[in-house]
């Protein structure tokens, strides 16, 4: 299916297409909040300094309006989040129903413009993509997002309305693969009955949410690999080969979004697990092959130097651009330029943060563990096709 449709329709023989905005570069959840650092600017900048990003691949988000964000989350909820940013205040009862005005989830200046426009992106991106072709959104992935709810530094869920939009725009089966530290709730609640969606989410047990068990699963096609902390670069290439890539290419998706969140590296503060962004681009690269339909998406990431190369280089893998070993001047002017300020302490970048994109790989062991999972999922593996 994907060498027909790339082969008769111009569409989809389009180079890949980065959407972005400048409403991240100064927009901020606060100065105590994991999501205080840039992230989605720094990507831009890297991007531009080493050519990789002309104009004709780079497009503006959108904001979303609040009737295309109904089509998942409810209008009460939607009236709620708009009411918080004009306001900036909450009732104790809104804080108690929508879970606004919370240390995860708390009231700031954008809290709906913002959301809203990475929620613009990925509504674009499915009708962008209805004939084929590559979308890179790093300001989407905001998986844990629940209908009447913010959750998890989620206020809307992108994932879900691209999804949706997707299907709108002819795309019946959709694989959604999730690389996050963090288990995608608001997604699976979406999707969990639905057959026609394949969800593959390989995160850290017993890290919030605490979703996403060994043995969750609905009436539609949900895996999910809760790995053990010190997850490394070899085990994670078993679970690409032995699971990831089986189960997606069984399924023969219209679509594949992928949940590219960098939070699963060894840098990040808020998981334990031990990868280098290599992982992460093997990942990209893999499943990029695998439908005529690909979106990928950020997600997760708390560190603003291991985060900006990270996903800066899913950008180049996206394109096929050489990562150089040493970066020039002015992209490590960028890098050297980011600041990390907690409400404890100021963090300093090691010096390979500033200099390379590229990790060295976190291999070792592949345990035992990780193994007995890995071959008891794809155990559950049909022939879709």
């Amino acid at each position: 299916m994907t060498d027909v449709m790339q082969a008769s329709d111009p569409q989809a023989t389009l180079p890949p297409r980065f959407i972005g905005s400048e409403i991240y570069r100064h927009s901020s959840y606060g100065a105590w909040h994991p999501l205080r650092v840039p992230r989605v600017s720094t990507v831009i900048d890297l991007a531009r300094s080493l050519g990789w990003l002309p104009t004709a691949q780079f497009i503006i988000s959108p904001r979303a309006k609040a009737a295309a964000l109904s089509s998942y989350h409810t209008p009460a909820y939607l009236a709620a989040l708009q009411a918080a940013e004009a306001a900036q205040q909450v009732s104790d009862d809104v804080r108690q129903r929508h879970g606004l005005g919370t240390p995860s989830n708390p009231v700031f200046k954008e809290m709906y413009r913002r959301p809203a426009t990475s929620a613009g992106a990925s509504l674009l991106a499915g009708e962008l993509l209805k004939r084929g072709g590559v979308i890179y959104s790093p300001a989407g992935g905001t998986h844990h997002g629940l209908p009447d709810r913010a959750n998890g530094f989620c206020y809307l869920n992108d994932p879900v309305l691209a999804i949706q939009s997707l299907r709108r725009n002819g795309a019946q089966r959709i694989a959604y693969v999730d690389i996050d530290a963090h288990h995608p709730d608001g997604v699976e609640h979406a999707f969990a009955e639905d057959e026609d969606t394949l969800q593959i989410s390989v995160h850290e047990e017993n890290r919030w949410p605490r979703t996403g068990q060994r043995g969750d699963q609905g009436k539609g096609q949900v895996f999910n690999l809760p790995v053990a902390a010190g997850l490394n670069d070899a085990e994670m290439a078993l679970i690409l080969d032995q699971l990831i890539l089986p189960l997606v290419a069984g399924f023969c998706p219209d679509a594949i979004v992928l949940q590219c969140g960098a939070d699963a590296v060894t840098e990040d503060p808020q998981s334990r697990l031990t990868l280098s962004n290599n992982a992460h681009w093997a990942v990209v690269a893999a499943l990029k092959p695998l439908a005529p339909r690909y979106l990928v998406l950020g997600g997760g990431g708390y560190n603003p130097w291991s985060v900006g190369r990270l996903w800066t280089g899913v950008w180049a893998t996206l394109n096929g651009h050489d990562i150089p070993d040493v970066l020039p001047p002015a992209a490590q002017g960028i890098l050297g330029a980011l600041t990390w300020a907690g409400p404890l302490r100021q963090h300093q970048p090691e010096p390979h943060w500033t200099t390379t994109l590229r990790d060295l790989p976190r291999d070792g062991p592949i345990r035992d563990s990780v193994r007995d999972d890995v071959y008891h999922l794809a155990a559950r593996r049909l022939a879709w096709c």
